[in-house]
């Protein structure tokens, strides 16, 4: 029961971080899931990718229902975005985890420097 309320609590910090900044709740449940759930990398990988998509979906119902979305404009970059996850989810079983982390570590970096600079 100790771990279901901790996993209820991650998805609690990744859906705030996903409504708040409009996206980006992956980069809290990742960390979350797996130094304070013990999901094994991997796995937390997949699982964050199927809670990304909800969240996502109610946080963009959220800024269209205040009148934020500009569906025009997201059309063009949402194809894309499906091929590239569509991709993505291909290569995600052959690129070893070690790699995942250092990828996903530097994506986090270059986030963090943009928005300090």
């Amino acid at each position: 029961m100790h771990r279901v309320w901790k996993l209820r609590l991650t998805g609690m910090a990744g859906g705030a971080v996903n409504g708040i900044f409009g996206g980006g709740g992956g980069m809290a449940l990742i960390p979350l899931l797996t130094l304070w759930c013990g999901v094994e990398q991997r796995r937390a990988f997949a699982n964050c990718v199927a809670l990304v998509l909800p969240l996502c979906a109610l946080s963009a119902a959220v800024y269209w229902w205040r009148g934020n979305l500009d569906w025009q404009m997201a059309w063009p970059y949402l194809l894309g975005g499906l091929i590239g996850g569509f991709l993505g989810g291909r290569l995600f079983g052959k690129v070893p985890v070690v790699w995942l982390r250092r990828i996903f570590a530097l994506f986090l970096l270059y986030g963090g420097v943009r928005y300090l600079l």
